[in-house]
Protein backbone atom coordinates (compact mmCIF):
# COMPACT_ATOMS: atom_id res chain seq x y z
CA UNK A 1 0.00 0.00 0.00
CA UNK A 2 1.32 3.30 -0.82
CA UNK A 3 0.07 6.34 2.06
CA UNK A 4 -1.37 9.53 0.99
CA UNK A 5 -1.24 12.51 3.16
CA UNK A 6 -3.64 15.09 3.02
CA UNK A 7 -3.16 18.16 5.19
CA UNK A 8 -5.43 21.69 5.45
CA UNK A 9 -4.69 25.16 7.57
CA UNK A 10 -7.84 27.19 7.33
CA UNK A 11 -5.73 30.24 5.93
CA UNK A 12 -2.34 31.15 4.13
CA UNK A 13 -0.78 33.05 6.89
CA UNK A 14 -1.29 29.57 9.23
CA UNK A 15 1.51 26.95 8.91
CA UNK A 16 0.94 23.65 7.79
CA UNK A 17 4.46 22.25 7.87
CA UNK A 18 3.54 20.17 11.61
CA UNK A 19 0.96 18.03 9.71
CA UNK A 20 3.37 17.68 6.61
CA UNK A 21 6.13 16.91 9.07
CA UNK A 22 3.76 13.86 10.93
CA UNK A 23 2.62 12.94 7.46
CA UNK A 24 5.89 11.99 6.26
CA UNK A 25 6.97 10.65 9.33
CA UNK A 26 3.56 8.19 9.07
CA UNK A 27 5.22 6.81 5.54
CA UNK A 28 3.21 9.28 3.02
CA UNK A 29 4.99 9.31 -0.16
CA UNK A 30 2.74 12.49 -1.43
CA UNK A 31 0.98 15.06 0.17
CA UNK A 32 -1.68 17.40 -0.69
CA UNK A 33 -2.40 20.59 1.48
CA UNK A 34 -5.34 22.77 1.09
CA UNK A 35 -5.10 26.64 2.35
CA UNK A 36 -9.32 26.97 2.87
CA UNK A 37 -11.89 25.88 5.57
CA UNK A 38 -12.80 22.82 6.66
CA UNK A 39 -16.93 24.25 5.90
CA UNK A 40 -16.28 23.45 2.36
CA UNK A 41 -16.76 20.12 1.15
CA UNK A 42 -15.21 20.56 -1.81
CA UNK A 43 -11.70 21.82 -1.95
CA UNK A 44 -9.32 21.95 -4.38
CA UNK A 45 -6.39 19.95 -3.20
CA UNK A 46 -8.86 17.72 -1.71
CA UNK A 47 -10.41 16.92 -4.81
CA UNK A 48 -6.66 16.32 -6.53
CA UNK A 49 -6.32 13.93 -3.42
CA UNK A 50 -9.37 11.55 -3.16
CA UNK A 51 -9.00 11.63 -7.27
CA UNK A 52 -5.59 10.51 -7.39
CA UNK A 53 -5.96 7.40 -4.57
CA UNK A 54 -5.76 4.27 -6.78
CA UNK A 55 -8.49 1.54 -5.76
CA UNK A 56 -8.71 -1.93 -4.61
CA UNK A 57 -6.45 -1.60 -0.98
CA UNK A 58 -3.79 -0.12 -3.14
CA UNK A 59 -3.40 3.35 -1.31
CA UNK A 60 -4.60 4.62 2.07
CA UNK A 61 -5.36 8.03 2.76
CA UNK A 62 -3.80 10.03 6.08
CA UNK A 63 -4.30 13.23 7.52
CA UNK A 64 -3.06 14.03 10.95
CA UNK A 65 -6.84 15.21 12.59
CA UNK A 66 -10.19 14.34 11.50
CA UNK A 67 -11.01 17.68 11.49
CA UNK A 68 -8.53 18.30 8.94
CA UNK A 69 -10.78 16.23 6.10
CA UNK A 70 -13.94 17.87 7.39
CA UNK A 71 -16.02 19.78 10.08
CA UNK A 72 -18.83 17.94 10.50
CA UNK A 73 -18.82 14.12 11.71
CA UNK A 74 -21.18 13.61 8.68
CA UNK A 75 -18.86 14.86 5.86
CA UNK A 76 -15.62 12.82 7.39
CA UNK A 77 -17.88 9.85 7.78
CA UNK A 78 -18.95 9.85 4.08
CA UNK A 79 -15.69 10.70 2.33
CA UNK A 80 -14.42 8.14 4.43
CA UNK A 81 -17.08 4.93 3.90
CA UNK A 82 -17.53 6.16 0.02
CA UNK A 83 -13.44 5.71 -0.30
CA UNK A 84 -13.74 2.27 1.49
CA UNK A 85 -15.81 0.78 -0.74
CA UNK A 86 -13.43 1.19 -3.87
CA UNK A 87 -11.04 -0.19 -1.47
CA UNK A 88 -8.84 2.69 -0.29
CA UNK A 89 -7.68 2.73 3.98
CA UNK A 90 -7.63 5.80 5.83
CA UNK A 91 -6.10 6.59 8.71
CA UNK A 92 -6.06 9.53 11.47
CA UNK A 93 -2.79 9.81 13.39
CA UNK A 94 -4.35 11.69 16.07
CA UNK A 95 -7.40 10.17 16.94
CA UNK A 96 -5.95 6.64 15.94
CA UNK A 97 -8.69 5.70 13.33
CA UNK A 98 -7.20 3.41 11.29
CA UNK A 99 -9.12 0.96 8.71
CA UNK A 100 -6.45 -1.35 8.12
CA UNK A 101 -6.86 -2.79 11.21
CA UNK A 102 -10.16 -5.59 11.27
CA UNK A 103 -10.63 -3.00 14.67
CA UNK A 104 -10.90 0.53 12.86
CA UNK A 105 -12.75 -0.92 10.19
CA UNK A 106 -14.95 -2.56 12.45
CA UNK A 107 -15.60 1.12 14.51
CA UNK A 108 -16.55 2.99 10.94
CA UNK A 109 -18.70 0.83 9.39
CA UNK A 110 -20.93 1.81 12.90
CA UNK A 111 -19.96 4.88 12.12
CA UNK A 112 -21.33 4.60 8.61
CA UNK A 113 -24.88 3.20 9.75
CA UNK A 114 -24.90 5.78 12.32
CA UNK A 115 -25.15 8.83 9.94
CA UNK A 116 -27.23 6.84 7.40
CA UNK A 117 -29.78 6.51 9.92
CA UNK A 118 -29.30 9.71 11.26
CA UNK A 119 -30.18 11.30 7.63
CA UNK A 120 -33.20 9.20 7.44
CA UNK A 121 -34.52 10.30 10.65
CA UNK A 122 -34.10 13.97 10.04
CA UNK A 123 -35.96 12.91 6.76
CA UNK A 124 -38.93 11.51 8.10
CA UNK A 125 -38.88 14.29 10.85
CA UNK A 126 -38.99 16.82 8.03
CA UNK A 127 -41.86 15.35 6.35
CA UNK A 128 -43.86 14.35 9.38
CA UNK A 129 -43.72 18.39 10.17
CA UNK A 130 -44.72 19.36 6.66
CA UNK A 131 -47.77 17.02 6.52
CA UNK A 132 -48.49 18.26 10.32
CA UNK A 133 -48.55 21.62 8.75
CA UNK A 134 -50.26 20.75 5.87
CA UNK A 135 -52.77 18.69 8.27
CA UNK A 136 -53.57 22.96 9.91
CA UNK A 137 -54.07 24.11 6.50
CA UNK A 138 -49.90 25.69 7.09
CA UNK A 139 -47.93 25.03 4.04
CA UNK A 140 -45.17 27.17 4.61
CA UNK A 141 -44.93 29.12 1.25
CA UNK A 142 -44.94 28.78 -2.36
CA UNK A 143 -44.47 24.43 -2.77
CA UNK A 144 -41.18 23.95 -3.96
CA UNK A 145 -39.28 21.76 -6.55
CA UNK A 146 -37.14 20.29 -3.79
CA UNK A 147 -38.67 16.88 -2.53
CA UNK A 148 -36.56 15.10 0.48
CA UNK A 149 -34.88 12.41 -2.57
CA UNK A 150 -34.11 15.18 -4.80
CA UNK A 151 -32.40 16.94 -1.77
CA UNK A 152 -30.28 14.37 -0.58
CA UNK A 153 -29.43 13.73 -4.37
CA UNK A 154 -28.46 17.50 -4.74
CA UNK A 155 -26.41 16.80 -1.06
CA UNK A 156 -24.19 14.64 -2.39
CA UNK A 157 -23.71 15.58 -5.86
CA UNK A 158 -22.55 18.64 -4.10
CA UNK A 159 -20.16 16.78 -1.67
CA UNK A 160 -18.65 15.42 -5.17
CA UNK A 161 -17.77 18.74 -5.93
CA UNK A 162 -20.29 19.53 -8.01
CA UNK A 163 -21.31 23.33 -8.80
CA UNK A 164 -24.95 24.43 -7.98
CA UNK A 165 -25.68 25.30 -11.38
CA UNK A 166 -24.90 21.51 -12.62
CA UNK A 167 -27.07 20.32 -9.85
CA UNK A 168 -29.70 22.37 -10.78
CA UNK A 169 -29.60 21.67 -14.57
CA UNK A 170 -29.26 17.31 -13.55
CA UNK A 171 -32.44 17.42 -11.57
CA UNK A 172 -34.13 19.88 -13.63
CA UNK A 173 -34.84 22.90 -11.56
CA UNK A 174 -33.22 25.81 -10.72
CA UNK A 175 -30.63 26.95 -9.39
CA UNK A 176 -32.19 29.06 -6.27
CA UNK A 177 -33.75 25.75 -5.21
CA UNK A 178 -31.07 23.86 -4.97
CA UNK A 179 -29.49 26.56 -3.25
CA UNK A 180 -32.31 27.42 -0.86
CA UNK A 181 -32.42 23.03 -0.51
CA UNK A 182 -29.49 22.96 0.61
CA UNK A 183 -29.20 25.67 3.13
CA UNK A 184 -32.24 24.28 4.45
CA UNK A 185 -30.96 21.00 5.04
CA UNK A 186 -27.77 22.38 6.38
CA UNK A 187 -29.92 24.03 9.06
CA UNK A 188 -31.87 21.23 10.20
CA UNK A 189 -28.60 19.15 10.54
CA UNK A 190 -27.08 21.36 12.82
CA UNK A 191 -30.68 21.97 14.82
CA UNK A 192 -30.43 17.69 14.95
CA UNK A 193 -27.16 17.27 15.65
CA UNK A 194 -25.71 20.42 17.75
CA UNK A 195 -22.45 17.99 19.05
CA UNK A 196 -21.09 16.43 15.33
CA UNK A 197 -17.92 19.14 15.22
CA UNK A 198 -15.54 16.97 15.15
CA UNK A 199 -12.77 19.83 16.52
CA UNK A 200 -13.71 18.45 19.61
CA UNK A 201 -12.47 15.47 19.37
CA UNK A 202 -9.02 16.58 19.04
Amino acid sequence: MSIIGYARVSTLEQNPELQEHALREAGAIKIFTDYESGAKTSRSELDKCLNYLRDNDSDVLVVWKLDRLGRSMRHVIETVHNRGERGIQFRSLTEGFDTTTPGGEFLFHVMAALAQMERRMIIERTRAGLDAAARQGRHGGRPTVMDADRTELARTLREQGKSLDSIAKSLGVGRSSVSRALNQLDLQHAAASPGTDVASLG
